[in-house]
């Protein structure tokens, strides 16, 4: 019998490893994953953000040699990436958060680690002590546990901090509800998320000689309170339509927030975004670095690290290629002018990026 094909051979396209993750999971893991909360209308307005953006390409540019490498916080990053916090990564690949890692630093990428997820601050950077890491907090204690995070996601060489601040409550996912699948209803210690104010980051700020930022953040005024608080990171994002629903795409409100920021602070995004396209929308926009939430997951429970560099390496092939017919050959060469508003064409949903999702099913590929 023949070996099989390596991932890095097999999977040509994005849909087709989102297929096999589909394949692999059971449907509670499945549902957790692709799903929202309450009527999902933001988890379909991330993509109606993407989906209703066209590009004005320019011609008869040298685009010979298109690079979309970036630097962030001293990161060289193969392609302005990182592999957004999500909980629960156990669920997709066995190790959790680590084959993930792994796969961020073997590919070139930056990731960042829920604290709700496996295997822990230290752990991880044990397994991946090259990464470009950061850590993610929810806040589930007083102010001396915070302190105790945020010193050994300092001591263990993390490259910043990251507040969820879209979180003051859990939502109800109707999804898991429906199937008495709800997840982490009942943590210890919620409460403090509730009494989060600007306040705590100032002291928190005062105590961090690492970059803090947080995550959550949807109006331009928010964002230039953060900025004025002496934020170093403001990280756009809807919880991936997980949090508040009937709220706007990420895209939409990220003209507004890099209007507000002025360029006193990198901007990270997430929500939706899927594609090569989908990031240089992002790059054009003002956003340094594009957060991939389910696409992780996607690739993790597809084929586990070397998923993980595969999915990187098929969606550096379509920025590439994005950016060459987009008439640029660097991200410095980019601009909001390349960019308009369009009409719809496809109903908005978490597989509106994937319509070939059903085309060539046969299970050649690993």
């Amino acid at each position: 019998m023949s070996t099989p094909p390596s991932v890095s051979l097999t999977w040509q396209t994005l849909h087709q490893m989102v297929r096999k993750a589909q394949q692999k999971l059971d449907h509670d893991a499945w549902d957790y994953i692709v799903g929202g909360t309450e009527t999902e209308t933001t988890l379909k307005r991330n993509r109606l953000a993407l989906d209703t953006v066209a590009f004005r390409p320019r011609i008869l540019r040298d685009v010979s040699h298109t690079r979309a490498d970036t630097t962030s916080f001293g990161d060289a990053l193969r392609l302005p990436i990182c592999l957004a916090p999500v909980g629960s990564l156990e669920l997709f690949a066995h190790g959790a958060a680590v084959p993930s890692a792994l796969g961020a630093k073997a590919f070139g990428c930056a990731t960042m680690l829920s604290s709700v997820c496996q295997p822990g601050i230290e752990a991880l950077a044990e397994a991946a002590p090259d990464a470009a890491r950061w850590f993610q907090l929810y806040v589930h204690g007083d102010p001396s546990w915070v302190d105790d995070m945020a010193d050994r996601v300092q001591a263990a060489g993390y490259r910043g901090l990251i507040l969820t601040v879209d979180s003051a409550v859990y939502t109800r996912r109707e999804r898991d509800i429906s199937k008495g699948n709800a997840r982490r209803v009942s943590v210890p210690g919620r409460e403090h998320q509730e009494r989060l104010t600007w306040a705590d980051i100032v002291r928190l700020k005062k105590r961090l000689s690492i970059p803090i930022g947080l995550k959550g953040i949807m109006t331009g005024e928010d964002a230039a309170m953060a900025i004025d608080h002496g934020i170093d990171l403001i990280y756009v994002s809807n919880h991936g339509g997980r949090q508040l629903d009937h709220g706007l795409g990420t895209l939409a409100v990220l003209p507004e927030i890099t209007a507000a920021v002025k360029g006193r602070a990198p901007i990270w995004i997430d929500g939706g975004f899927y594609r090569g396209s989908d990031i240089v929308k992002a790059r054009l926009m003002g956003a340094e670095v594009v957060g991939l939430g389910r696409m992780q997951c996607w690739a993790l429970a597809a084929g586990g690290e070397a998923g993980v560099v595969r999915m990187l390496e098929l969606l550096e092939a379509e920025v590439k290629q994005c950016m060459s017919l987009l008439g640029i050959s660097d991200w410095s060469q980019g601009h909001a002018g390349l960019l308009q508003s369009a009409p719809q064409v496809t109903d908005p949903s978490v597989f509106s990026a994937f319509p070939l999702l059903n085309v060539g099913s046969s299970d050649w590929y690993a």
